[in-house]
């Protein structure tokens, strides 16, 4: 089973600051069809204009991922984290018992373009934490690379979640074949660019769900950067 998300169909939000769109339900827009894709609960496409973000706000029990397209992300938390995140980086924070943080735009000049993910943890009340990393482009040019996992002897970032998630960069002559685990269920968004799944064209924030299929092959990509979950 393949299922297409097309991006034209996400809810949308906008704000003299903030263009926002959400694949799955958050805040105001809610869609009983589009709850989240088993553990991937959100994917917001969030761009934050020069001066702006997001003032300091809680959550618990949840694993928030951003990754950052274009700009410069300053984050801040309750744990005293602190990081300026840009193209490239990826951060986790694990908000367990809770956690309070805040995603500002340090720039007066240029918006910054990001993704943020939310995973439903499979451990309830574990200890906040953060983890952040650069991932060079070469590392995921034509290829899979691992960005966060549920293994802690993965070399990525560690999730309270039985889960994969993978980031890829595709060009011209550029493929994969990725043959998905079995009895998981997978996601594809595509953060930028264009690209075609099996038989399906996909364009920047389209979104693929997978179910039963033995492979999925990604071709054709066009400026593409992808990301690819591997879900319970």
């Amino acid at each position: 089973m393949i299922e297409v998300r097309h991006a034209n169909e996400r809810g949308h939000v906008q704000l003299d600051w903030l263009n926002s769109y959400h694949s799955f339900s958050f805040g105001h827009y809610h869609d009983p069809a589009h709850m989240g894709w088993s553990a991937l609960r959100v994917i917001n496409d969030d761009t934050v204009q020069p001066g702006q973000g997001f003032g300091t706000h809680g959550h618990r029990d949840m694993e928030i991922l951003s990754y950052v397209l274009e700009g410069a992300l300053q984050h801040r938390d309750s744990m005293g984290s602190g990081s300026t995140l840009k193209p490239g980086d990826v951060q986790l924070m694990s908000a367990g018992t809770g956690v309070q943080h805040s995603e500002f735009n340090p720039s007066q000049n240029d918006p910054v373009h990001f993704l943020q993910i939310w995973i439903l943890p499979d451990q309830q009340n574990v200890t906040p934490s953060y983890q952040e990393r650069h991932i060079q482009d070469a590392q995921k040019r034509g290829q899979l690379k691992l960005l966060a996992s549920g293994d802690p002897n993965d070399d990525a970032l560690f999730l309270h979640q039985d889960a994969r998630i993978y980031a890829t960069l595709l060009n011209g002559d550029e493929h994969i074949e990725y043959a998905p685990p079995f009895g998981r269920q997978t996601y594809v968004h595509v953060a930028q660019g264009s690209i075609k799944v099996n038989n399906h064209e996909l364009k920047t924030g389209d979104g693929l769900k997978v179910m039963d299929e033995s492979m999925l092959l990604l071709t054709e990509g066009h400026d593409a950067e992808i990301l690819l979950f591997d879900l319970p």
